[in-house]
């Protein structure tokens, strides 16, 4: 018997389902840490035909290879049920499909699993009436080898949390009491940090959970650290500095001890991972405060930047930073986009990211080689001894 496909609309009110009928400052390759083949046999790339991942799959691809819902039947469809998600607020919430179960965002911040065939409802897992943040764009699924383990994983008020994906019950051997708190391990008094998750909900790969940041837009914010967690324990696996430590390239980038003190340089707007090489591609925002930088001279890397990162160990693999000591808060307010392209008569693995500026911006996925010419503008030399400011931006010779 044939499949069925179904389609899902979402809208503050509610929940509908639809059944159809039938170089460091100029921006170049780090080339000291150049290799990206990190891939592991037993890992296979999505082929895009589930919903398990946030944005449909770890590339972030947004698409579904399914077609039995077409040009020729789209007309045709239906409604089949609904599900009142509660409050009648926008609704950010990207749903998950596994099996026969979808996982959503509804009333007071929980999370529900519904049948996906009839929206009738499985399980609610409660964050608490006195939830204020929620990663309310989307939530991590993930999935033991054996298969004999489901999980979702996401933050509330800054508490990394975990619950079982058949029950909705929380994971208590998950950090302390089913929790891990975000604003640990920064450097900075966690007291003083009042913003450390994001809204989108990070990637899952192979048992791990990487996690971007939001940041206040003050001074004193805490850093973007990109960060790798356990699925199965919460522990802390890797860390990468947006803010470079001692030692770490970029460091000559910033004022002396800058990590201490400056926050931002965060990772707000989602990741993507390209499963067969293990990379995950990181977008930057900005360091902080976003419209002043007289407290951060230098390039500031790797604020604003494009990271490819090992997405096991958390190291450097490549990076090009779109704006140099941004006063103009051009966050990459995207996830980047993995792609295949014919360019120059090569067939080339690519990675696109989209920036505030109005560029979008093109390279190479292992080596970080943009695949059209950039030049890196510089302000004219009277005012750059006056305010110690860098270059703008690197600025593509060639529209896309």
């Amino acid at each position: 018997m044939q499949r069925q496909l179904i389609a899902v609309a979402v809208s503050g009110l509610g929940l509908c389902l639809f059944l159809a009928i039938r170089s460091q400052a100029h921006g170049r390759v780090n080339r000291q840490q150049k290799s990206t083949r990190v891939a592991s046999a037993a890992v296979v790339a999505p082929e895009h035909s589930t919903w398990s991942d946030y944005a449909g799959a770890p590339d972030g691809a947004q698409y579904s290879a399914l077609d039995q819902i077409n040009r020729s039947n789209v007309s045709q469809l239906r409604v089949a049920w609904t599900y009142p998600t509660g409050d009648g607020s926008k609704y950010l919430f990207n749903p998950l499909v596994v099996g026969r179960t979808m996982y959503v965002l509804a009333r007071n911040n929980s999370i529900v699993a519904l049948n996906a065939a009839t929206g009738r409802e499985l399980w609610v897992h409660s964050t608490g009436t006195s939830t204020h943040l929620i990663t309310n764009r989307g939530i991590n699924y993930w999935e033991s080898s054996d298969h004999s383990e489901q999980r979702l994983l996401f933050a509330v008020d800054n508490f990394l949390q975990a619950v079982d994906a058949r029950t909705g019950q929380s994971i208590m051997n998950f950090g302390v009491n089913g929790r891990v708190d975000l604003r640990d391990g920064l450097g900075r008094d966690p007291e003083s940090l009042n913003l450390v998750q994001s809204t989108t909900p990070g990637r899952v790969f192979e048992d791990l959970l990487i996690l971007g940041s939001a940041t206040n837009e003050e001074y004193e914010s805490g850093p973007g650290d990109i960060r790798a967690y356990s699925v199965r324990t919460g522990r802390l696996i890797w860390t990468f500095h947006t803010v470079p430590h001692p030692g770490e390239v970029g460091y000559d980038t910033w004022p002396k001890e800058s990590w201490k003190t400056v926050g931002g340089a965060n990772a707000w707007s989602g990741l993507s991972v390209d499963v067969k090489r293990g990379v995950v591609f990181v977008p930057t925002a900005s360091p902080k405060y976003n419209f002043y930088g007289a407290n951060r001279t230098g390039a500031n890397l790797f604020g604003d930047c494009l990271l490819a990162l090992n997405a096991r160990t958390g190291k450097l693999i490549w990076y090009f930073q779109m704006v140099h000591h941004d006063i103009w808060d051009y966050d990459n307010g995207t996830a980047p986009m993995l792609l295949t392209v014919r360019h120059a008569g090569k067939t080339i693995d690519a990675v696109a990211q989209v920036g505030k500026e109005g560029f979008v911006w093109v390279f190479n996925r292992e080596t970080g080689e943009p695949l059209w010419p950039i030049e890196t503008l510089r302000n004219a030399r009277r005012l750059r001894r006056r305010s110690n400011k860098h270059a703008i931006k690197a600025c593509s010779h060639r529209p896309m």
